[in-house]
């Protein structure tokens, strides 16, 4: 062995150093960046909605959970066409096609509240759901393999980071200008059904949900325009195509780890979705906060989610991203715990700050699932998007067990159980990616 001297190159450790970038990529990185904020809006404005259509449609928990269970049914559904489509046309073609979806759902939130009819609401977010469908199984693997391979979870955490910022905007909009502020009391709802007038007030709330989505139909095509007119190297359009044709399911389901990393998604999209989806309502049941102050609340969750994801992405420079993400998971275990076992205030800033260290786990779950996986990226890309499908079915199970065990926190021992599934993946994966050179974990 050829000993080293002060001459040598450094050793790379594990990808830990490793660029993220290059000036080719970067214009690239930035527009689809961009998407992972937009598509971060409408996940979160659903938050909102569950709340007011409780109250416009005067309807329970559980029947308002059905907003996450169309939208997440939207991405299950059209995740694998989306791979299949980008494996003959390239990633580009995703994101146009995720765009004019996404678009096209938000315009339909109109004749949705024209008609005053919850089933159309849930056809729109069908549709805006398939659209984001496409853009995340096109955009999580174009920056995963937008640079060296080694970097590609610290690179995918970044992008992620403006997720949050998405997040935070959906929430503030829908607090601002979809809650109307007003709770009636039982005296005030008779007096207005004396006057013929309950229907025409319930109507009215739901209309209030149109303005936001209308200019988020307008943006989201000023964003399609953008994408279309801007050349896209050859290269990071249609990354690994000629391969891809080779891969094969069944040579997917036997990479190691990668079935495991699914369910991993499963478990945490379903965690997150559920935590955030019923935080309004836990705030306002312990709390008898009206429903404003408990979403400004959420926004604060979601300001802790955001510093997460740029935290994490920093210490990921230290720390290898699956071994930070079991600590993570071991972290939110036991705040969900408090939140369960003690509900009131104490339990409100305990799960708003699982925000914090959820913050990393789509991003790293992804990017460690993904790792290796070669001719079959694409497919693999599309499974991993297709387990968002937890948000549909995890969401509107904590609403089964709010109304049956007529408690709100204990609703919460569904997340409480992902996050353990989460991080025996995660300290699985550490497993797996232990040994390799001189010592130090390969990633």
């Amino acid at each position: 062995m050829q000993p080293m001297n002060a001459t040598s190159p450094p050793v790379p450790r594990s990808g830990l150093d490793s660029p993220l970038l290059t000036r080719a990529t970067l214009v690239p990185f930035v527009l689809v960046t961009t998407l992972f904020f937009l598509w971060a809006i409408p996940n979160n404005l659903n938050d909102v909605l569950i709340r007011q259509f409780m109250k416009s449609f005067v309807m329970n928990r559980l029947q308002a959970g059905l907003v996450q269970f169309a939208f997440y049914i939207g991405y299950f559904s059209l995740a694998m066409p989306a791979a299949l489509i980008m494996r003959r046309f390239g990633y580009k073609s995703g994101f146009l096609i995720g765009l004019g979806l996404y678009s096209l759902g938000c315009f339909l939130f109109w004749p949705a509240a024209i008609a005053n009819r919850y089933a159309f609401f849930l056809g729109a977010l069908f549709v805006i759901a398939s659209g984001l469908s496409f853009l995340e199984t096109a955009s999580n693997p174009f920056i995963a393999q937008l640079g060296d391979p080694r970097s590609a979870a610290r690179r995918l955490n970044l992008a992620q980071a403006f997720n949050p910022v998405g997040s935070i905007t959906g929430v503030l909009i829908g607090t601002i200008f979809i809650f109307s502020g007003v709770n009636l009391t039982a005296g005030q709802v008779n007096a207005l059904r004396a006057r013929h007038a309950y229907s025409a007030y319930l109507h009215a709330e739901t209309m209030r949900v149109v303005g936001p989505y209308l200019v988020l139909a307008a943006a989201t095509l000023a964003m399609l325009v953008l994408i279309a007119l801007t050349h896209f190297p050859e290269s990071l359009t249609r990354t690994e195509a000629l391969e891809e044709h080779t891969g094969s399911f069944s040579a997917l389901l036997r990479h190691p780890g990668f079935v495991l990393a699914v369910l991993a998604q499963f478990a945490y999209v379903g965690a997150q979705v559920g935590t955030w989806s019923y935080f309004i309502p836990y705030v306002v049941t312990y709390t008898h906060d009206h429903d404003k102050a408990a979403g400004f609340l959420l926004t604060i969750s979601l300001v802790a989610f955001l510093i997460g994801r740029f935290f994490s992405a920093w210490l990921m420079r230290f720390i290898h991203p699956s071994r930070l993400m079991g600590i993570y998971c071991a972290a939110n275990t036991l705040l969900v715990l408090a939140g369960v076992a003690f509900p009131g205030w104490l339990g409100v800033w305990a799960l708003l700050l699982t925000s914090f260290f959820m913050s990393l786990m789509f991003p790293t779950i992804f990017a460690q699932g993904i790792r290796g996986l070669g001719p079959n990226t694409k497919l693999g890309g599309s499974l991993m998007v297709m387990a968002i499908v937890g948000g549909a079915v995890l969401t509107p199970l904590m609403g089964l067990v709010a109304e049956r065990a007529g408690s709100q926190a204990l609703a919460y021992l569904i997340p409480l159980a992902a996050y353990l599934l989460v991080g025996f993946f995660a300290f699985s994966d550490l497993r797996r990616s232990r040994p390799a050179v001189g010592g130090v974990l390969a990633q």
